[in-house]
């Protein structure tokens, strides 16, 4: 199981906008830029689809989803990959749904991606850029 930091935690949260990268059955890449994104354990996060399109359906061929952290505020950089379970129902979905409609009732929050987290890599430039940190 992949237990994140908690100075990784701490710079997950604060991240405003999430690069999101997904990619087809047949390898075709696709990356979207998503705002809303909850921590909820050391290795799962829940990303909420408002306006998910090419990403879903590549979620629904191939579960597997890469993110990266870094941002001005942020020390260092790293991409966490992860295993995605797609809810549109159920106790996790309500919660995600009735959290999302209190902030902005305009919101459709259509699914919610679970996404179980496999890995966490270094992405700073240097030496141990690539390398596998949790």
């Amino acid at each position: 199981m992949v237990k994140l930091t908690a100075e990784m935690k701490e710079a997950i949260q604060k991240m405003k906008i999430f690069p999101v990268a997904t990619a087809a059955k047949d390898g075709t890449p696709n990356v979207v830029p998503i705002g809303i994104v909850e921590l909820v354990s050391d290795d799962t996060i829940w990303i909420t689809d408002n306006f998910m399109n090419k990403s879903l359906e590549n979620l629904k061929a191939n579960p597997k989803i890469a993110t990266y952290i870094w941002g001005p505020e942020i020390k260092g950089c790293f991409q966490i990959k992860g295993h995605v379970t797609i809810k549109t129902s159920g106790k996790e979905y309500d919660e995600m749904k009735a959290k999302i409609n209190k902030k902005n009732p305009a919101l459709p929050a259509r699914s919610l991606l679970i996404v179980k987290i496999t890995d966490v890599f270094e992405c700073k430039p240097g030496a141990t850029a690539g390398a596998k940190l949790v």
